[in-house]
């Protein structure tokens, strides 16, 4: 397969024409095989497809619930909003809802996505059987029990407030699995119980102190940032310049009770809100969740999964544009999408 048009390619997303060698292996897995410049007549703009750090697609059956609601009331185990909600409805309900939102991920240039996946093991099932017949592809971290974490490729943990989560936690290092946390979320206080845990990875930092920034970059943790839930829900936005400064940091879009998981949405929202570049806002869309995951893609160069998102340049909204970062990034949407490759 060859795609050709701008491509943003390698780590730093330079602008090339040119196209892009995509070639099945031997188990049929696309391989990018060449990244050639060349004179080309198309349009396209061609990026790496793209990786959401942090979801929650359980709540795909109670989109836009609980209006005026705090985090607590909505999303607090055991007894907030969703929690209800997802005890409520019957299996059959879950999974159709997660096959719509996994789909539209899917149909959007999402090719994974890290799912803190409530429920137990049956949660972890149900989710598999939601993406049967999808490209996309989950990194699901059970929650609850270690049975979830034998069952899926990691824990997710609520975080420190709601359990010190040590057991867990060694059962995961003993399994050589991720281990993910939220921090920082509501206030300061649950982010150093959670770094003792040495995770893998922290979600939301929104309320980092300078001791805590300060271990961040010492202990090289990465962080998954979400900041359209974080304003949806009333707890303030993250300080994604100064995450940057630190450590690693992805984008995730969260609730799907609260945000779309669309992470076209998620990036402009981000670069219009925070003193990073727009290349940075990609890198974070893309490479640096797919490092979170231990993942290879999220990079357009030979050798890496053929894991792309082809755009439309000559849409109505993309035509004319001077930077294809800068428009991919603060413009583009799914109405722009004009292939994935997965």
């Amino acid at each position: 397969m060859i795609v050709e048009g701008t491509v943003l390619r390698g780590p730093d997303f330079e602008p090339v024409e040119g196209r892009v060698v995509v070639k099945d292996d031997a188990e049929g897995n696309g391989e990018i095989t060449a990244v050639e410049e060349a004179s080309v007549d198309s349009s396209q703009i061609i990026i790496p497809a793209f990786v959401n750090a942090h979801t929650h697609i359980g709540d795909s059956i109670a989109k836009e619930a609980g209006g005026g609601l705090s985090l607590d009331e909505l999303v607090a185990p055991p007894d907030g909003l969703k929690h209800r909600l997802l005890r409520q409805a019957s299996r059959e309900e879950k999974v159709a809802a997660m096959h719509r939102s996994a789909t539209f991920m899917q149909e959007t240039g999402t090719a994974s996505f890290l799912e803190f996946r409530e429920g137990g093991v049956e949660g972890v099932y149900a989710l598999r059987e939601a993406v049967e017949g999808l490209d996309v592809e989950p990194v699901i971290l059970g929650r609850e029990t270690v049975e979830a974490m034998e069952a899926s490729e990691g824990f997710g943990a609520s975080g420190a407030r709601d359990g010190e989560f040590s057991r867990e936690r060694t059962a995961t290092a003993r399994a050589g699995k991720l281990f993910g946390i939220h921090a920082g979320e509501r206030d300061a206080m649950d982010i150093n119980p959670a770094l003792d845990l040495d995770p893998d990875f922290l979600v939301h930092v929104v309320h980092p102190e300078s001791l805590h920034l300060d271990r961040i970059e010492d202990s090289e943790v990465p962080v998954a940032v979400c900041p359209r839930s974080n304003l949806v829900t009333g707890v303030g936005v993250p300080p994604i310049a100064e995450l940057v400064d630190r450590t690693t940091v992805a984008l995730g879009t969260d609730n799907v009770m609260l945000n779309s998981p669309s992470m076209f949405r998620e990036m402009e929202f981000a670069a219009k809100l925070a003193d990073v570049s727009a290349t940075e806002v990609l890198r974070m869309a893309t490479r640096n969740g797919a490092k979170i995951a231990g993942l290879d893609w999220g990079v357009i160069e030979e050798g890496r999964p053929g894991k792309l998102l082809v755009l439309d340049g000559d849409s109505d909204n993309l035509a004319g544009a001077q930077d294809a970062v800068r428009a991919v990034v603060r413009r583009a949407g799914a109405s722009d999408v004009e292939r994935v490759v997965l």
